[in-house]
């Protein structure tokens, strides 16, 4: 005896009665669930591609309100390391300042108090010169007057011996006088050098202070250009950075709405492969249904 022949769908033929019901009703049923895996797959697939979608959308709002980059932008790492940039360089511009400042008021208070210093030794010494001539000159014009009286009794007494003598009392009083006013010149001559000597040294220390604090202030130049170029390096790698993220955010854009693509794509050309299949099993149905009737 011949086997049964087989179906386009593997079922097996029964004689006088075509293909076995109870086989037709399982493979249906096996369809209903490869159906209904489809549509749920289908359901996860759409929920899916929405929801990626959506993050797609997100990403290219977010690429689009991007800001030019500042420094308020950045991540919290950077902004802090610039603001400590900006601090620390105000910081040193400050203490320059403040530094230059304080040098520039020693050196004025110490020259100040040079000149007061040297001023009230001048005065001090003037007072004692002019004090020492006046005292000189009016022992000198005692001395002198009564010389004169002297010389005068002796020539109406004709005492030639004391007029001689009165002579040269006179000019020792000349020479002592003299002598006197070398003294005093000398010594105001020693006043004025000593003072210009101070004055000089206030000059030249207020000098120093100033070259002091010009050095301090190019000091503080020179590290705020060196904060500003690492703010500035900063500045660049978080741009660089950014730049970075939202290349990263567009292409995970453009991946996501690749991969969203194929998935629907995908479930199409499965979902139009389900339906013919099940057009196919309908026909067959409707072919059986026929043969059966007409039996």
């Amino acid at each position: 005896m011949s086997s049964a022949p087989a179906s386009l769908y593997d079922f097996a033929v029964v004689r006088g009665r075509g293909y076995r019901p109870a086989q037709v009703d399982a493979y249906i049923r096996a369809l209903f669930r490869d159906r209904d895996a489809a549509w749920e797959r289908a359901a996860r697939l759409t929920v899916l591609a929405k929801e990626m979608e959506a993050e797609a959308e997100r990403l290219r709002e977010v690429v689009a309100q991007l800001a030019p980059q500042t420094y308020e932008t950045l991540g919290e790492r950077a902004r802090r390391i610039f603001e400590l940039a900006e601090e620390e360089a105000a910081a040193l511009r400050e203490d320059a300042r403040q530094e230059a400042r304080r040098l520039m008021e020693e050196a004025q208070e110490q020259a100040d108090t040079v000149r007061d210093a040297a001023q009230a030794h001048a005065e001090v010494i003037a007072a004692e010169v002019d004090e020492a001539v006046r005292q000189r000159l009016s022992a000198a014009r005692a001395e002198a007057g009564e010389v004169r009286i002297a010389a005068r009794r002796a020539l109406k007494a004709g005492r030639g011996e004391e007029l001689g003598v009165l002579r040269e009392v006179r000019q020792c009083t000349a020479r002592v006088l003299a002598e006197q006013a070398k003294e005093h010149a000398a010594r105001w001559a020693e006043a004025e050098r000593e003072a210009e000597e101070r004055l000089a040294a206030a000059e030249e220390s207020e000098r120093e202070r100033l070259a002091l604090a010009e050095a301090a202030l190019a000091e503080a130049k020179q590290e705020f250009a060196d904060a500003q170029t690492s703010a500035r390096r900063l500045q660049e790698e978080a741009q660089a950075h950014a730049t970075q993220v939202v290349m990263e955010a567009r292409r995970r854009a453009d991946q996501i709405a690749r991969e969203t693509e194929r998935v629907l794509r995908e479930h199409s050309e499965m979902w139009d492969q389900v339906r013919a299949h099940i057009g196919q099993m309908r026909n067959s149905l409707t072919v059986l249904t026929g043969q059966v009737a007409q039996e």
